[in-house]
């Protein structure tokens, strides 16, 4: 009798089984997940407050605190992409009125600035053409000029291919009153960053990119000075999701005895838990070094090929995201849709600045090896030969 009522019918596509082809993730995100974490994130549920799943949590903070080296003890994983982890960060170090000053070479940064700008926060902006970096003369001119409170910066660029040189930005920032916030979505595991070391204040990442976890929960770190600004706000973080200070009890970071806050993405965590696990099982030194070799060898095959690649210092190329620029006559549509049809392997055109500009390759985590360079490598030999009557 109750059936009679409804008027929406169960949808048909539903009724038939899901599915999903079997592809190469070579774009700049994500990154194929190994067997190991797909295991591991098909798990049986557990309660979000049972002590198992807080000693996983545990596990993940030990974790993010060896692949960005600090000791901070405000360190946990938020539950989002890294796209939350940016938002969480800057909901939580501003107020309406602060000033935060945003270097903006690529998409990352101009998505900062929107953010900013959403939390009434006085942005200004810092900006370098896309494939280039910021210089410590350039950082120190703008906190002269603008004095922040923030500065936010992007260690691993993926819409451009940039790696941004982090050494001797902290103590500058700290010199001028400022906090250093750094952006390492696509950069962590795959180069060198030491958050102590460097003295970064805010530090965050993603999941779904060197670690080889499904995105949905992204590491972030405060460092002493960070969190005791937190502290002094005047008003509450406008994001109840993301009040850290919320999110530091529930991750067991401020002593106090565990409350619930939210309901966990619980597999998720089981996931990036693993995927922290193989990083330290590999070491970091180790994985900083096979991605900087894989990207020497897509580099040079691509330069072979008579391409040109995007960021041309070669010191300034992030390891993780190769940007090479679309041949001349070709759609870089027609490039990406040959690979994925042909070769099951998906590379990105461009994001945000580089849009129809560049073709973008990832090499990440357990994707960068030697066996798929030359996969790839191989198959743009294909496209380029074989894309030829499409060109514009």
């Amino acid at each position: 009798m109750a059936s009679s009522v409804l008027r929406v019918a169960p949808p048909e596509e539903l009724l038939r089984p899901l599915a999903v082809p079997e592809r190469l993730l070579l774009g700049p995100g994500p990154s194929n997940v190994p067997r190991r974490i797909q295991a591991a994130g098909a798990r049986q549920l557990l309660g979000h407050m049972h002590p198992e799943v807080l000693q996983v949590m545990d596990e993940i903070k030990a974790g993010i605190q060896y692949a960005f080296q600090t000791q901070n003890r405000l360190s946990l994983a938020v539950s989002g992409t890294g796209h939350c982890a940016m938002e969480a960060a800057l909901v939580n170090l501003l107020e309406q009125g602060d000033t935060v000053l945003v270097a903006i070479n690529g998409i990352w940064g101009q998505r900062a600035a929107d953010i900013a700008r959403r939390l009434g926060a006085n942005v200004c902006e810092l900006l370098k053409l896309p494939g280039k970096y910021f210089t410590p003369q350039d950082i120190e001119q703008g906190l002269v000029q603008h004095r922040p409170l923030v500065l936010f910066i992007t260690h691993g660029e993926s819409s451009t291919g940039v790696l941004q040189p982090l050494e001797g930005l902290g103590e500058l920032c700290h010199r001028h009153g400022c906090l250093l916030l750094v952006d390492a979505v696509a950069s962590l595991g795959g180069a060198p960053v030491f958050m102590d070391q460097q003295e970064i204040d805010v530090l965050y990442s993603g999941s779904q990119k060197v670690l080889n976890a499904p995105p949905g929960s992204a590491p972030i770190s405060f460092s002493e000075r960070a969190r005791e600004k937190l502290l002094r706000r005047k008003t509450k973080p406008p994001s109840f999701y993301l009040d850290m200070g919320c999110l530091a009890n529930y991750w067991g970071c401020d002593g106090e005895p565990r409350r619930y806050h939210h309901t966990a993405p619980i597999n998720s965590f089981f996931s990036l838990r693993e995927g922290l696990a193989l990083l330290a099982e590999l070491g970091l030194e180790s994985s900083w070094e096979r991605h900087r070799a894989n990207c020497i060898l897509l580099c040079r095959g691509l330069l072979d090929m008579g391409l040109e690649l995007f960021v041309e210092e070669e010191e300034a190329r992030l390891p993780t995201i190769t940007t090479v620029r679309v041949p001349e006559g070709y759609n870089w549509k027609d490039i990406t849709a040959f690979l994925m049809d042909n070769h099951g392997m998906e590379i990105a055109g461009g994001l945000g600045p580089t849009v129809g500009k560049v073709l973008r390759i990832g090499l990440m985590g357990c994707n960068s090896t030697r066996a798929n360079v030359e996969r790839v490598l191989g198959a743009l030999r294909d496209a380029l030969q074989r894309c030829h009557r499409s060109r514009l």
